[in-house]
């Protein structure tokens, strides 16, 4: 992950060469000293962050004609870079590799939607829910499904390439282009606007002006992608869980990366997911009050993360939000994430979505007793439940929908990459991998969809299922 030079002060974005110097904490060794940018020539006191070696120490540094640094880097001062190296291990293994520019682009997006959609649910509880809109299919729909999906749109294109950006999304602009609709498209419009206007800090370039209606219109409009098995695209749902956002809950921004039907990035807002994980012991709405009463500063506990992985890599990573620092600043350290090792059955908690509407709690809650299952369930809207059991605070999420509902694309792809690569196994109730290649839906899905820590607790549940299936009247 480049860090960008509006994403921190006294610091210039620079290339390298290599040079033999003395780290922070040990011999010398290869690093990368700076040149341009107005950047000190020599002297002692300074510190080196490079993106792709992971050195950081103060040292002398002289210009060396030699290789030539892979990526960009950050000449700091000593206090900054000290604070920058922890996180900054998260950042090295993110910018090697294929789709490294695209992963670092979609956490900062993420993070940007993340404090949208905070700014507006604070809104809503406190102004009442005349904003709330229903679909449909009678899911509510807020300005800020419409206002993440414009403003993710918006930034993909412009930040990788050009506005030829492929995106399935959730929203369209029906609602939003009726005559009686101006005043909520102009909340939209406004709620795009001063989002975009926070872009630089977050190392993204805004727009020059406030968007404009029709902008805001087609940035939605584009969206428009059907996936499919061939080619590359993005997959967003901009509020997951909007009924747990209209009621001060949980929800998620969730975006993936598809190629060649086969998802390759992930990343996982989760606005009202604390950091540390001592908080869910609380009342959710008491955290809340807290969360406004004393707000989290550096150091302490964080209210809500971003998780985000890159397939095959083997590691998932989670950080805090950073929209109510000011800038964006680095020092709030990404952290690995890996799944639960609980394995006895006894022992294990399990989610379920809060919805009886498209999933059958009586069938789990039976399946639960036959596996050995002794926890009560962990109901949580939206993929916040793939979060809880990638970073090991649940072992086990069951969804079977209800006979007529098909999956969507866009409210699995993100959390099952985290999943998997954080060391749990995704698969549908015949133990099979989902498949993200047949266009907007889970085809071809069978019975449900299941997620555990690890494969000895999904064998369990495969066989459960199996063995009980044909009683379920699903």
């Amino acid at each position: 992950m480049h860090l960008s030079s509006s994403s921190l002060s006294h610091s210039s974005r620079l290339n390298c060469t290599v040079a033999a110097a003395p780290s922070a904490t040990g011999p010398a060794r290869a690093s990368w000293p700076c040149y341009g940018g107005g950047q000190r020539r020599g002297g002692w006191g300074g510190h080196v962050l490079c993106c792709s070696r992971g050195l950081a120490g103060p040292f002398q540094w002289e210009l060396v004609a030699s290789e030539t640094c892979p990526s960009s880097i950050l000449a700091v001062s000593s206090a900054t870079a000290a604070s920058l190296v922890g996180l900054h291990r998260a950042a090295a293994d993110m910018d090697t590799g294929k789709y490294a520019k695209e992963l670092d682009i979609a956490v900062r997006v993420v993070q940007m939607a993340c404090s949208l959609c905070q700014g507006v649910q604070e809104g809503l509880l406190g102004r009442g829910k005349d904003q709330v809109k229903s679909k449909e299919d009678n899911s509510p729909v807020t300005i800020a499904d419409w206002s993440v999906q414009a403003t993710v749109s918006w930034l993909l294109a412009e930040c990788l390439d050009g506005g030829n950006t492929s995106i399935i999304a959730e929203e369209d602009v029906d609602t939003l282009s009726r005559k009686e609709s101006v005043g909520l498209l102009d909340s939209v419009v406004s709620t795009v606007s001063n989002c975009l206007m926070e872009a630089p800090n977050y190392g993204l370039q805004g727009p020059t002006k406030p968007l404009e209606r029709v902008e805001v219109l087609e940035a939605i409009s584009r969206c428009n992608s059907v996936g499919g098995p061939k080619g590359r695209y993005w997959v967003l749902d901009p509020v997951d869980g909007t009924l747990g956002f209209v009621r001060g809950d949980q929800y998620a921004i969730a975006l993936g990366l598809i190629e060649d039907g086969e998802v390759v990035l992930g990343v996982l807002g989760c606005p009202n997911y604390p950091m540390k994980r001592e908080w869910l012991d609380y009342h959710h709405r008491y955290y809340r009050i807290m969360t406004k009463l004393s707000p989290p500063s550096l150091g302490t506990w964080h209210k809500g993360c971003v998780m985000y992985a890159r397939k095959g890599t083997g590691k998932a990573w989670m950080q805090p939000l950073v929209h109510n620092l000011g800038r964006l600043d680095w020092s709030n350290t990404a952290t690995l994430i890996q799944v639960s090792s609980i394995d006895d059955p006894a022992l294990a908690t399990f989610c379920e979505p809060v919805e009886k509407a498209n999933s059958s709690h009586s069938f789990t809650a039976g399946l639960a007793h036959s596996v050995g299952l002794r926890k009560q369930p962990l109901r949580v809207y939206s993929m916040v439940k793939y979060a809880a059991i990638a970073r090991g605070d649940a072992e086990i999420f069951m969804k079977f929908a209800k006979a007529g509902y098909k999956e969507k694309i866009w409210d699995h792809a993100a959390g099952v990459l985290i999943i998997q690569e954080a060391g749990g196994v995704v698969t549908d109730a015949g133990g099979r991998p989902l498949d993200f290649s047949k266009g907007m839906f889970l085809e071809g899905l069978d019975r449900g969809i299941i997620a555990c820590s690890g494969a000895s607790l999904h064998a369990k549940i495969i066989g459960a299922v199996d063995a009980s299936w044909d009683s379920s009247k699903l």
